[in-house]
């Protein structure tokens, strides 16, 4: 394994804050991409696009996240670490710019297509930074701290700019969004050492090689249905919930923090499980549990007390499955690992960007009261994935 720079010594000062400066950094450009799921109802009011498609701002900015974030990582393979951080920071706030001055629906999705090509190439870059800052025995917990950032960028990030714009309006959201990215950058630059030994990055074939390993193809297309599932409620949460909240603001923003919050938890007990009774186990247990909140709904989703929780009950499971599948895919092949959770996480762009697809023609043709059922039934889906990569596994050890 090569390494292009020269490590700065591992007692700095410098390399000691420079991991949480990274977490932080990956909170501030994953925030945009889930902000304007708690803006939708906004955007269709003052864009003037139905509700479903207000709601492929979510899906442009994720694609382009899946699209542009490995062509712009091997396109910078030779470039200093923190170059490309600061690099990518700078495109996804001239974006997320764009996109608070955007006075068209068209010209706020290529604003965030911008600002998600800068997201995709800063969240990998951040993860080896942050190990490469620290001492072998550290790492793993380096790129968790690091990784926390996105998890607190749903918990956090999404509820405090959905309570923004409900008080100033969305476009005042996206300027929160920009004065995180400063605040990043800047903690980039006086935290995060100019030399750091990083292995080289993969190339765009070597990428996408396990991909001709069927257990690692149906792998990956379980992720992406589970996290579809989960997705199609997220994204439309607006809109799901809008008898629940009476379109304010702050209810919704409630939701979303509750939803976060027990995310985080329900993820880390997740891993904790995994640990014991292997990943497979551990979705058929999450997606079961997801298929049956999302068919129940209908019935919750009017009241706020029982949609508080429903979300609170829904998101122990909702989150919990990125551990269980990281495990299965680490366990097909370990000397892979960091390139098939690479593709792991190209994986839940396309979830996302998938959600915000089907959510808005489930939507059009059966109404965000029914919207639950369609979600489950790609939960179901999901599930059936999960164990026809359960049997694809099984018959290669066979053999």
């Amino acid at each position: 394994m090569t390494y292009t720079e020269t490590a700065a010594p591992a007692a700095n000062t410098v390399t000691r804050w420079g991991v949480p400066v990274l977490g932080f950094g990956v909170f501030a450009v994953a925030t945009n991409e889930f902000v304007l799921a708690g803006m939708l109802p906004q955007l269709s009011a003052t864009l003037r696009v139905p509700i479903p498609a207000a709601g492929q701002v979510v899906t442009v900015y994720a694609l382009a996240c899946a699209l542009f974030g490995p062509i712009l990582a091997t396109v910078t393979t030779t470039w200093p670490r923190r170059r490309v951080l600061l690099t990518a920071v700078l495109v996804y706030g001239v974006g997320t710019v764009a996109a608070a001055l955007s006075p068209a629906f068209g010209i706020l999705l290529v604003a965030q297509a911008v600002a998600a090509a800068g997201t995709g190439l800063f969240v990998p870059v951040a993860a080896a930074t942050g190990a490469a800052l620290v001492p072998p025995e550290r790492r793993g917990r380096a790129i968790a701290v690091v990784l926390t950032g996105f998890t607190t960028a749903t918990a956090l990030g999404a509820p405090i700019g959905t309570a923004v714009g409900s008080q100033l309006g969305w476009r005042a959201t996206m300027w929160f969004v920009v004065a995180l990215a400063v605040l990043g950058g800047l903690g980039l630059m006086a935290l995060v050492p100019r030399a750091v030994a990083t292995p080289a990055p993969a190339g765009i074939r070597q990428r996408i090689a396990p991909l001709a390993d069927g257990r690692v193809l149906t792998t990956l297309a379980t992720t992406m249905l589970a996290f579809t599932s989960v997705y199609i409620l997220y994204t439309y949460v607006a809109e799901v919930f809008s008898g629940a909240t009476g379109n304010s603001g702050q209810r919704l923003a409630t939701i979303m923090l509750v939803f976060g919050v027990v995310a985080i938890f329900g993820s880390y007990a997740a891993g904790v499980l995994t640990d014991r009774v292997g990943g497979r186990g551990v979705m058929v247990l999450c997606l079961v549990w997801v298929a049956a909140c999302l068919v129940v709904l209908p019935l919750v989703s009017w009241s706020f007390g029982t949609a508080i929780a429903f979300v609170a009950v829904f998101a122990v499971a909702a989150f919990s499955m990125s551990a269980p599948q990281q495990h299965r895919l680490i366990e097909l092949n370990p000397a892979s690992a960091p390139i098939l959770v690479s593709l792991h996480s190209s994986i839940l762009y396309l979830a996302i960007a998938l959600a915000g697809v089907v959510g808005g023609l489930g939507i059009t043709w059966a109404g965000a009261a029914r919207l639950g059922f369609v979600a489950a039934a790609v939960a179901v889906l999901a599930l059936l994935m999960s164990e026809v990569s359960q049997l694809l596994t099984r018959r290669s050890r066979r053999s």
